[in-house]
């Protein structure tokens, strides 16, 4: 058995890989109402030529993909790829990219999955998805002492949100009769940047997902406060490449077996005080 090598590339590397990995998934799909643990070896096998999972994520979104304390990347959605490549006899290798280039890069193969807080609803026409894993909803966060109760309090004022993001989908599509509303909606590259700016008081609300809000609101507790009526519900899964249903259901196999044997619950608990809670898991 090939043993298994964690690898971190920087983005610059990352764009060099491009057209360098070849995936060959040839047997059909394992079917998820089977065992769990028998379709995750029997997609494993499907997936046999795969050698390395490139796993495309932001590295500035806590608690699913983000630089830690001693400098490496952490997150739930790393913790669960490097344990689903594992058990696939796969190599892993941890690719930060800018969030916006991620349709480009996965088409031209330098990663070969989307994989950190990916909401699934609206994209269903550009990738193919693992089962969905985990419930998620698009929120808005204001400052505790803003006096804002309601969204209705945001009447001219202004809301940031991350480029190309699902709260972004929201505000231009389900809930652009309450955006009218707003003085403005901005849109940053990474909500680290965008919670900064609503410290500095130079916005009014953060729209962001509710895993988010939770890490935000569990590291300040006395700064931030979430509106109670949330603009979505969605769900997230991992992200392939169009077509790529070998891999997006060996992948769906696996976390299911995690889930059944106790791993998923661990990793949640590992993330618990970032505001990860086992009961939105929904992949069982």
């Amino acid at each position: 058995m090939k043993k298994k090598v964690l690898k971190v590339v920087a983005t610059a590397a990352t764009l060099a890989l491009a057209g360098a990995l070849a995936v060959g998934c040839s047997s059909p799909a394992g079917s998820s109402s089977a065992s769990s643990s028998t379709s995750a070896a029997s997609s494993a096998a499907a997936d046999s030529t795969l050698e390395t999972l490139i796993v495309g994520f932001d590295n500035s979104y806590p608690p699913y993909g983000f630089i830690g304390d001693d400098g490496d990347y952490v997150g739930l959605d790393l913790d669960l790829a490097k344990e689903v490549a594992e058990r696939n006899n796969w190599e892993i290798e941890l690719a930060p990219i800018d969030w916006d280039a991620k349709d480009a890069l996965l088409n031209q193969d330098t990663v070969n999955c989307i994989w950190n807080g990916f909401t699934m609803e609206g994209r269903e026409d550009n990738y193919t998805f693992s089962e969905p894993y985990m419930l998620n909803e698009q929120v808005l966060v204001v400052k505790a002492d803003s006096g804002i109760q309601d969204a209705t309090g945001l009447a001219g004022k202004v809301v940031i949100t991350q480029i190309d993001s699902a709260a972004l989908a929201v505000l231009e599509g389900d809930q652009a009769e309450l955006a009218g509303t707003f003085a403005k909606v901005d849109t940053v590259s990474d909500y680290n940047n965008a919670f900064m700016q609503l410290e500095a008081g130079t916005v009014d609300a953060v729209a962001c997902d509710l895993s988010i809000a939770a890490y935000q609101m569990a590291a300040n507790p006395d700064k931030y406060v979430q509106l109670a009526e949330p603009l979505s519900s969605e769900h997230y899964a991992v992200g392939f490449k169009k077509g790529n249903t070998d891999m997006a259901q060996t992948v769906t196999d696996t976390l299911k077996a995690m889930y059944e044997d106790g791993t998923v619950e661990q990793i949640c608990q590992k993330y618990a005080e970032y505001g990860v809670d086992i009961n939105n898991w929904v992949l069982k």
